[in-house]
């Protein structure tokens, strides 16, 4: 990992569904009336905020729903009916899954659980920012992943208006630098991404409450290269033991970086979120074997 001090992962590759995303979906599920939860749950998700519903909806004993993206990695896929969930593929991007997601819930009478830009998902999200506190008081940096920006938006809020000399840093596939532009544009940006390692980091747009926590509370946003991000993988699995997919391993990847550019300002306590390990395994075999 390179000079600096020591360096702490919040493991939410290891959380229930095998990602973070069933922190927001189970906020927001448990939040809705009975009426709007008993025709069942509907989301468009690449892959783990659908794990997350289709859980969350047989915790609850409801249908589900997910609009997946005719890329989505077969373990996602997989995972969402095994959990009992119906799947409909549309398209590549989050727009596209969003507009069909529509269309389903007027058809079905189902109700929508965005994947990031509702103020209850992001009020999920941000009880990971809660707990580095309570878990890593001397914490004085958190590297946190941005696709939407839902748990950037709730970990960034959690954590500065409770301790604001924690410096929040936002990373992103530099293939897919959506809130680098919309900062840098004073409003959420539609992009085009390119495609990368970081499938679950592939969304076009920030949403419109994402964008205005991000502008609030991150302290800056940083882009990796998928190069760097396969490093990452191959760190963690052979000095952690971790399996994480490469959107989970991203922030290690910009520590990585960090420590090796600026190696004088990491010598306090920093984490990295790990937000996900559901990697298909063809693809782990690959990054681990350096391929």
């Amino acid at each position: 990992m390179g000079p600096g001090g020591p360096l702490l992962l919040k493991c939410e590759n290891l959380q229930l569904g095998g990602a973070f995303k069933i922190r927001g979906a189970c906020n927001m599920a448990w939040r809705l009336p009975e009426a709007e939860r008993k025709g069942g749950l509907l989301t468009y998700s690449s892959g783990n905020h659908g794990l997350a519903i289709a859980r969350a909806a047989g915790m609850l004993g409801v249908p589900a729903l997910v609009v997946m993206p005719t890329t989505a990695p077969r373990v996602k896929v997989d995972g969402v009916r095994a959990l009992g969930a119906e799947v409909v593929f549309e398209g590549t991007t989050t727009l596209e899954r969003k507009a069909r997601a529509e269309t389903e819930a007027r058809r079905r009478a189902m109700t929508i659980v965005p994947p990031f830009d509702h103020e209850w998902i992001v009020a999920g999200q941000g009880t990971i920012g809660l707990e580095i506190l309570e878990q890593c008081p001397a914490a004085r940096r958190v590297y946190v992943q941005i696709g939407g920006g839902g748990m950037a938006s709730g970990i960034a809020a959690a954590i500065k208006q409770s301790r604001p000399d924690v410096e929040v840093v936002g990373v992103e596939p530099a293939g897919a630098a959506r809130m680098t532009a919309s900062l840098a544009a004073g409003r959420p940006t539609t992009i085009v991404v390119s495609p990368g390692l970081a499938d679950g980091l592939m969304a076009v747009r920030p949403g419109d409450i994402t964008f205005r926590h991000v502008r609030a509370f991150v302290d800056r946003v940083v882009t990796v290269d998928d190069g760097a991000v396969a490093d990452a993988v191959r760190w963690l699995f052979e000095e952690c033991r971790l399996a994480a997919e490469p959107s989970g391993a991203i922030t290690v990847a910009a520590a990585a970086a960090a420590r090796r550019a600026r190696p004088a300002e990491c010598e306090d306590p920093e984490v990295a979120v790990i937000s996900g390990g559901n990697v298909d395994a063809d693809l782990f075999g690959r990054l681990i074997a350096g391929r």
